[in-house]
């Protein structure tokens, strides 16, 4: 009898482990399975910036840890291309860093300390590279919704302020740019690629919070156009759409396209995706907060 309840809790832990995905695909929770199909997908985006990880800690004070090149060794997509590998994976199944690390090379002991096994993770990145005062090529705007704010007036203040941008002649006279959005897990993130290097003081006269710049002005222009409460800030009002640049500046983090979205207590809440223009619609927040780390592979 005790063999066979023994025998059933193996079947459902199986079970268990299949319905979980990617994520548990040798057998064990490792994030570092999920993301080796993700560095591919997000080369073009992320490029030679440097990447970083916040490996939760669930049950502790700390809540989580923070890997990034400006405290720890730096870690590119070029480090980790063609050094994880199935026999790699393998390694992490059951072992722990200090039992294997003869049979690594630094590149894969890097790679092992950032992407801890057996945790989730969530993976960020530079968004104008570590360290500040630096020369800046992307606009990164959260676009931060109060918790009285539904997902109608939210879809329609960004597409006002995506209108805004466009026309906007002094952005144009500045510089050229395209336009790259991404579904967090829980928001959207406004990117604006541009296709030459401003000077990091430029951040400050164009697109932090002062009265006379453009974030400032973009959110005046669609709270006028559309009749919502729109600030440029960064901190939350329960009642209005807060534009934040404030990841903008170099040394700043943001996070990556495809990466895990994950609560307080480490729990999956949903997945970092890139979206099109033509996505911004009625029913788009719940198609994406449904969205499994294998169903994102696919979007």
């Amino acid at each position: 009898m005790a063999k066979k309840k023994k025998e059933g809790k193996k079947a459902k832990n199986k079970k268990d482990k299949k319905e979980k995905g990617i994520l548990y695909s040798t057998g064990q929770l490792d994030c570092l399975n999920y993301y080796s199909k993700v560095f591919s997908k997000v080369k073009s985006f992320v490029k030679d910036r440097e990447i970083a990880t916040k490996t939760f800690i669930p049950k502790t004070d700390i809540g989580f840890i923070l890997h990034r090149g400006s405290k720890d060794e730096p870690l590119t997509l070029k480090d980790i291309s063609g050094n994880v590998t199935k026999k790699f994976l393998k390694k992490r199944v059951d072992k722990k860093l200090h039992d294997v690390e003869e049979d690594l090379n630094e590149k894969q002991k890097l790679i092992w300390r950032y992407f801890v096994p057996r945790k989730m993770v969530e993976m960020h990145y530079a968004c104008n590279y570590e360290g500040s005062g630096k020369s800046f090529d992307r606009v990164f705007i959260d676009i931060d919704a109060g918790k009285n704010i539904d997902e109608e007036d939210y879809i329609q203040v960004v597409k006002e302020l995506l209108k805004q941008i466009k026309k906007d002649n002094k952005l144009s006279d500045l510089c050229s740019f395209k336009i790259y959005l991404l579904w967090t897990g829980a928001s959207l993130h406004v990117y604006l690629i541009l296709d030459k290097k401003l000077a990091s003081s430029d951040y400050k006269k164009y697109f932090a919070f002062g009265k006379d710049t453009l974030t400032s002005k973009w959110a005046r222009a669609v709270s006028e156009k559309i009749g919502i409460n729109v600030k440029a800030g960064h901190e939350r009002k329960k009642d209005a759409i807060i534009f934040d640049t404030s990841a903008t500046p170099s040394g700043k983090l943001a996070r990556c396209p495809y990466s895990l979205h994950l609560n307080s207590k480490g729990k999956l809440t949903g997945v970092s995706v890139p979206i099109n223009q033509k996505d911004l619609k009625k029913g788009l927040f719940k198609k994406l907060k449904n969205l499994t780390p294998d169903e994102a592979l696919n979007y």
